[in-house]
């Protein structure tokens, strides 16, 4: 089955149903290499347009810029309307320079181009902040993406910030400027964090939740055991804040009913953890990120899985 399209958020446009996120494309490891080169990006960007997906999130910051250039490369042989394409700028990409960061005008100008360059594209659908910047006023910021979306190099704005900036994101969309349509917290079954504030925030603005981190860091496709060391290779074996955060008892106890789901409905774990968003009224649709193509395809069956009603309050209680 190939992937559904759904609305991006109160938009317009319409999206997969789960995104694919590159943020492992041109990514140097702890060890200097590569995670993802070119030629298995384009492999895993064909995987997910063949599987029918158009919806395609990326960073001005992944990979210094090569996930960006790596998807410019692949749309050149494509016809770029068919994709809805995301980016976010924040981070800082210029060594030493006290104007290389944050979201000042000068910086969102810069990079704005940068990214247009890399892409080989006119225009970005969707444009996030990815980060809140506390050192320049909202109305400078606001004010440059209002332009960006009136000179036609952005579709729609976004905010990837979590849920202590809630406020933040409400008093921005009370300016007389394009306001925020889209946000891209953390969210999953055992980071819930958003839902005490932020997610009320983006239901009562109608804004469009594009989840990241859907399967929590791989703590939910059930590799890891509650009484056995984390298998070798993986982030718990090596990541002391990964084992912090997410080796709990309270996450066992919330992974131990993803495998009870599981077995009933006879998938995976990682299936009905992806499944949960995708049931999720408020959610628009969830990234992905993979490796492999066999992972990715693995990710995207997640579509065919049924919930019942009360699987999913289930799930939703096992918190």
């Amino acid at each position: 089955m190939g992937l559904e399209t759904v609305s991006l958020g109160s938009t317009g446009t319409k999206v997969s149903q789960i995104a694919f996120g590159t943020w492992r494309f041109g990514r140097e490891n702890d060890e200097g290499k590569v995670e993802i080169g070119e030629k298995r990006a384009h492999e895993l960007l064909s995987a997910y347009a063949d599987a029918g997906g158009n919806f395609i999130d990326t960073a001005d910051m992944y990979g210094d810029g090569e996930s960006e250039r790596y998807i410019g490369n692949w749309l050149a042989d494509r016809d770029r309307e068919d994709f809805v394409i995301a980016s976010k700028i924040y981070w800082p990409t210029r060594k030493d320079d006290p104007n290389g960061g944050g979201l000042s005008r000068k910086h969102l100008r810069r990079q704005m181009n940068l990214i247009l360059d890399r892409l080989g594209t006119d225009y970005l659908d969707l444009l996030y902040i990815h980060r809140w910047d506390d050192e320049t006023p909202a109305e400078e910021f606001m004010r440059t993406l209002d332009g960006f979306v009136r000179d036609g190099k952005v579709n729609y704005i976004g905010t990837s910030t979590l849920e202590p900036n809630a406020w933040k994101v409400v008093k921005a969309n009370e300016m007389e400027y394009e306001p925020f349509r889209l946000a891209q917290p953390r969210y999953n079954l055992v980071n819930r964090e958003i839902e005490s504030n932020y997610l009320p925030m983006c239901e009562d603005y109608d804004i469009g939740l594009i989840p990241w981190s859907p399967l929590a860091g791989g703590f939910l496709t059930g590799k890891y055991s509650r009484d056995e060391k984390p298998p070798k290779g993986t982030r718990g074996a090596s990541d002391q804040q990964f084992r912090d955060s997410y080796l709990t008892e309270e996450n066992f106890d919330v992974l131990e009913e993803v495998e009870a789901v599981a077995e009933e409905v006879g998938t995976t774990p990682a299936k009905v953890s992806l499944a949960w968003l995708l049931n999720h009224d408020a959610v628009t649709a969830p990234i992905v990120g993979a490796r492999t193509v066999e992972q990715l395809e693995e990710n995207l069956a997640a579509t065919d899985v049924s919930l019942t009603d009360e699987q999913f309050e289930r799930l939703a209680d096992a918190k």
